[in-house]
């Protein structure tokens, strides 16, 4: 078992309330076919059945993430410490029951530096606030900054939108939320609020049940057991990414990507499955190259192991994991480069 990871870089290189808003030109284009349509069963096959987008929409670093991880119950979205780490619309699906939950994670609205790269993130968003039927308006309870009134001035008319008062944990005197709610209520009219920490269970259960009064009686779009729309490559690019900000803390610009250049799986006699990824994380300078391969290689080495192991756990599979690093100046100011990295 080995991590191939190299040290150079590769050819140069809680109370109720809360919500409405708007989510995905793009969803609306690959919207998948209802469970049931191309099988032909009957309408009344899905007779009962809910089914439904639920944007879940924030400034940066505020627990989107977090809560879609908590909500679809294994972790589909990267998070880290770092603001701006999710830059791709992801979508999370739990079935529960005969509610079929759709969340989409959206990159926390860029109101600094109009690099290409933001633009990009802030279209993703845009787009992913235009055709749901449910939206979640993320903020940190008791708090409201003017990032947070950016995004809420996206939100357009006649999509039901919950208030999530994430990080409730975080308030010592509980009594103190109900001037803010109030106030929040003056800002938006919210279908409901809804104060609560995504690591409290009974959060979580309480969000699905008032989320499901908002979806439409229909089909479900996907199979009981799925749980993403996304593919395994994009897993493994977000995760590499995700150890490259963790081990890298705030030394390393959000700027830096990852861009899967091989991702095959192969037949083995000793394992069920055997997948072979080769990666390569762009940075924009030589001294964060330098940053990001450490002392005689050990952080690169660090980051391919810790996302060669959950890998494993996700894909169920041995994993041969490679890792580049190379540079590329200005490439977040690059329209052509960053569509060529994977970004809208």
């Amino acid at each position: 078992m080995t991590d191939a990871t190299n040290n150079e870089a590769a050819p140069s290189d809680e109370i109720s309330a809360g919500g409405q808003n708007d989510l995905e030109s793009m969803l609306a284009a690959s919207r998948p076919a209802a469970v049931g349509e191309t099988g032909g069963a009957s309408e009344a096959a899905a007779a009962g059945q809910r089914c439904g987008v639920i944007a879940i929409v924030g400034k940066p670093n505020v627990g989107k993430s977090t809560l879609l991880n908590t909500l679809v119950g294994q972790k589909i979205s990267i998070t880290s410490r770092k603001a701006q780490t999710t830059r791709h619309r992801i979508t999370g699906i739990h079935t529960r029951e005969r509610t079929q939950f759709i969340f989409v994670d959206t990159p926390g609205f860029q109101t600094r530096h109009a690099t290409a790269l933001n633009k990009s993130l802030n279209k993703t968003v845009m787009g992913a606030i235009g055709d749901v039927d449910l939206i979640l308006f993320v903020v940190e309870a008791g708090s409201f900054t003017l990032a947070d009134a950016k995004v809420l001035s996206l939100f357009k008319p006649g999509i039901p939108t919950l208030l999530i008062a994430n990080k409730l944990d975080n308030i010592h005197r509980r009594a103190e939320i109900a001037p803010w709610l109030k106030s929040m209520q003056e800002r938006h009219p919210f279908a409901e609020f809804v104060p609560m920490s995504a690591k409290n269970k009974g959060d979580v259960e309480r969000l699905y049940g008032i989320c499901a009064k908002y979806l439409p009686e229909q089909a479900w779009w996907y199979g009981e057991d799925e749980l993403t729309d996304r593919s395994e490559k994009f897993l493994a690019s977000e995760t590499v990414r995700e150890k490259l900000f963790r081990f890298t803390g705030d030394e390393l610009p959000y700027t830096s990507t990852v861009v899967i250049d091989q991702f095959s799986e192969e037949k083995s006699k000793q394992h069920k499955r055997l997948v072979r990824i080769a990666a390569t994380i762009v940075v924009e300078r030589d001294s964060h190259k330098a940053m990001v391969i450490g002392d005689k290689g050990e952080r690169l080495k660090r980051i391919g192991t810790e996302t060669r192991q959950e890998l494993e756990k996700l894909m169920d599979a041995k994993v041969f994991i490679e890792i580049w690093v190379k540079v590329r100046s200005g490439w977040a100011d690059d329209e052509a480069r960053v569509r060529s990295f994977g970004y809208e």
